[in-house]
């Protein structure tokens, strides 16, 4: 079984606390929201009381399944405006449980270093042009957004109908390797669009701290 690093969340605990429907359908609505949650917002979400969902939500932070900030409501600040009220966002730490040990982790960092070190550029040349190659198998079989669903990606389409990435499958290795895991991001997602015949142009690179760094534009909008 692979064991928790040293100041990093026992990942058995942390799972184990989503053994319950109604922490599971708090984190999942904090999950799916762009900015922290407040307890009253989640209650709503959950259709629980304001303070079982305190409990549960407080459950989840103290497990590592939710990071803990604080903030006034928008438009109350200086004397009298009150504490500061919690809200809740989904950690961006990773919790995983092998067994037996398995450390996938381990060669994902050297093949990413491997890449960043090439000064000549054949190893990521070769590593892009793979990736290229799985998004479009991948969406011939079963289209973009199916795909980008299996792979981690948390699609969603807002109003404009650009396909925005939730989740950034790889944001671990992209805080630090930020150059070469975005254009991994771009190559697979441009080999989507080319499966289903749509151009490739449509994946835009559009950095952002909590998602990921590429956004698929609508047809006819502003493309690259």
């Amino acid at each position: 079984m692979s064991y928790p690093r040293r100041g990093h969340p026992d990942p058995l605990t942390g799972l184990s606390s989503l053994d319950d429907p109604v922490r599971q359908r708090l984190y999942h609505y904090v999950a799916s929201c762009d900015e922290p949650v407040a307890r009253e917002q989640a209650a709503t979400a959950a259709g629980i009381s304001r303070t079982l969902a305190a409990y549960h939500l407080d459950k989840l932070a103290e497990a590592g399944i939710l990071s803990v900030s604080y903030a006034r409501p928008a438009g109350r600040s200086g004397p009298g405006a009150g504490r500061p009220a919690k809200r809740y966002a989904r950690t961006r730490d990773e919790l995983s449980v092998s067994v037996p040990p398995r450390n996938y982790r381990l060669l994902a960092d050297l093949l990413v270093t491997a890449m960043a070190d090439d000064d000549a550029g054949a190893v990521r040349s070769a590593v892009s042009a793979a990736a290229r190659r799985v998004g479009r198998a991948g969406a011939t079989e079963h289209g973009v957004l199916e795909v980008l669903r299996e792979f981690g990606y948390e699609p969603v389409v807002n109003d404009a109908g650009d396909i925005e990435l939730r989740n950034c499958p790889f944001e671990r290795l992209a805080r630090r390797y930020t150059e070469a895991v975005c254009g991994l991001n771009l190559q697979l997602i441009e080999g989507m669009l080319e499966g289903t015949g749509e151009p490739p142009r449509r994946a835009t690179l559009t950095p952002s701290e909590r998602r990921c760094c590429v956004t698929v534009r609508a047809p006819g909008r502003g493309h690259r």
